[in-house]
């Protein structure tokens, strides 16, 4: 491959990093992009787990063996079979070199130790190939993992030039891979509430459209459990925001763990005392003891004064559920209701026979009764 071929190699395995959508996507396009410009059969991707000891293989693309899935769950190698990982992070950089890439073959003894039959060539020939060569990525200035490219019985053995190359590829791969993290970190924030942690609104939103898609398609359960926490004001009035911060916290804690007894739950901030739970799935009476138990333990909060909690599922009678925003109306009223009422436990929608007030309240025309929250009539 000359120098202009080397260079829209990089050039595309830079692009295709940058194209990723997510962190899957974005192995996958390291992994691919090396093996082209390597001119390699086969290229994976592998992470170094320092705290496991083990070096964990994320991706494996081209010609692959039977025992190598593409995005593998459990494909990884105690690092102790890999002592040059150890060599480059202790003593080549430690002595000012840097992470350069080597190459083994299938013939011969690795790292330049006589004798020494090393793991990587006997991956090598259990597989049928015939060389690789492997590069460190460095990542935030530490060893993070390596790009490996192997080439097939027969073909040629990579050599000097190729290794060189190898590294050029790998700091590649270590810019996509920075790139990927900064964005995945701008979603999660995209995503959450950055008091309490819990997913925000729009990750309700997104999560409910989902759900409600599953429901008209597979008939899933779809159960919210609307939340307000009662006392902020005078929390905030009396003893300062900083404390009223710290009730909000204890209480997202109290959601979190109450959320946790249904799998799969979405706990969420809604802004300012507003909280809520969406599961799909689960019944509704697993939802409703959850909401049950949140109540409790709201109102042994210091500070607080208990929880206001409504409950909406597709599983109670209800009526049809069309969109997100009249699941939210039901819930909302749920809600509602048990404030007036002053409840210590859960509203639930549905369940005080065929003229139920909640549903009655929730179906009220707009102008008798509008939303009380902005994002649930989707306004811009």
């Amino acid at each position: 491959m000359g120098d202009d071929e080397r260079l829209a190699a990089v050039v595309a395995l830079a692009q295709g990093m940058a194209a990723a959508h997510t962190p899957e996507d974005s192995w996958q396009a390291a992994a691919l992009g090396a093996c082209h410009a390597l001119d390699g059969s086969f290229a994976a991707l592998s992470v170094w787990e320092r705290e496991l000891g083990r070096l964990r293989v994320l991706v494996n693309v081209g010609d692959r063996r039977p025992d190598e899935e593409e995005f593998p769950a459990a494909e990884s190698y105690p690092v102790h079979q890999f002592p040059e990982i150890t060599e480059f992070l202790h003593e080549r950089w430690a002595g000012g070199g840097g992470p350069n890439a080597w190459v083994e073959t299938a013939e011969g003894a690795a790292a330049g130790v006589p004798g020494y039959f090393h793991q990587r060539v006997a991956a090598l020939r259990r597989r049928g190939r015939g060389c690789c060569v492997v590069a460190p990525v460095v990542l935030h200035g530490r060893a993070w993992g390596e790009v490996y490219v192997a080439r097939a019985v027969g073909a040629p053995v990579f050599g000097r030039a190729d290794a060189d190359f190898a590294t050029v590829l790998a700091a590649v791969v270590a810019a996509g891979l920075a790139q990927t993290e900064r964005l995945e970190e701008a979603r999660r924030l995209a995503y959450t509430d950055a008091l309490t942690g819990l997913a925000n609104r729009r990750a309700v939103d997104t999560h409910l459209d989902e759900a409600l898609e599953r429901h008209r398609v597979e008939g899933a359960v779809v159960s919210l459990v609307v939340c307000d926490l009662n006392g902020l004001k005078r929390v905030n009035d009396t003893k300062g925001h900083a404390v009223g911060d710290r009730l909000l916290e204890r209480f997202g804690s109290v959601l979190s763990l109450c959320g946790a007894m249904v799998p799969g739950a979405l706990a969420a901030r809604l802004g300012g005392d507003e909280f809520c739970l969406l599961a799909v799935g689960p019944a509704a009476d697993d939802v409703v003891k959850a909401a049950d138990e949140l109540c409790r333990r709201a109102g042994e909060l210091e500070l607080g004064e208990g929880v206001a909690c409504g409950v909406a599922s597709t599983e109670d009678p209800i009526g049809p559920v069309a969109d997100a925003r009249r699941l939210f109306r039901l819930a909302d009223a749920a809600q509602y209701r048990a404030k007036a009422m002053r409840a210590d436990r859960p509203v639930v929608a549905g369940r005080e026979g065929p003229d139920d007030p909640v549903v009655r309240l929730a179906d009220e025309p707009p102008p008798t009764r509008a939303e009380r929250r902005r994002f649930r009539g989707r306004n811009p």
